[in-house]
């Protein structure tokens, strides 16, 4: 059965901050359905997230819109135990590795039944990646972004944070409990690692 949500709330200022970082610890605690209670809090920035997600896979041939990758994610978060959840920043990077995941499984499932094969390669704007269309992209990225996690973790969950989330520097810093100055040149190596794994 699909989650009912409610109406989600704009803006998330210190107060809403520090609710969803209290519902967080209480879902850790045991409570399973603070998990319900702080999802109107974060649903519109789940939304952004997803819809950044699906645009950087590319539309053409995509199976999933924003609403139902939200969902999906939602249901294998509410699942998760043992989640020392730190705020709301550390949510959002699990949530967007999460909707990475399925988007990934998407294109696995989309790639097989077309052709198979091997990924092709893709290159990376002045950000980070071009938004190009296709499974073959997803997988691509996906593959170099779990070699670049083999070769230095913290830096791929730098690229989670930024690229996939959507986080700023700062946002990345605290969720990742580090320096901004380690996040900037984190950002600056992840992106130089990428380029060259997808060259």
């Amino acid at each position: 059965m699909r989650p009912r949500y409610a109406p989600p709330k704009r803006g998330l200022d210190m107060d809403a901050s520090r609710e969803i970082t209290r519902l967080l610890q209480r879902h850790h605690q045991g409570d399973r359905d603070a998990f319900d209670r702080m999802v109107p809090l974060v649903y519109e920035r789940m939304r952004g997230i997803a819809r950044g997600q699906i645009a950087r896979a590319g539309r053409r041939g995509q199976t999933l819109d924003t609403t139902a990758l939200v969902q999906e994610a939602y249901l294998q978060l509410v699942e998760v135990d043992g989640v020392d959840w730190q705020d709301r920043g550390h949510f959002f990077a699990i949530c967007a590795r999460a909707m990475r995941r399925i988007l990934v499984d998407d294109a696995r499932r989309r790639h097989a039944a077309k052709r198979g094969g091997d990924a092709v390669p893709v290159t990376l704007d002045a950000d980070v990646l071009a938004a190009e269309s296709g499974s073959e992209q997803v997988l691509a990225i996906n593959d170099a972004l779990t070699g670049l996690e083999a070769f230095n973790e913290r830096l791929a969950r730098v690229v989670e944070c930024r690229y996939f989330a959507g986080m700023t520097e700062e946002e990345t810093a605290r969720a990742l409990d580090t320096s901004l100055r380690t996040v900037q040149r984190d950002w600056m190596r992840a992106r130089a690692w990428l380029l060259k794994a997808l060259a």
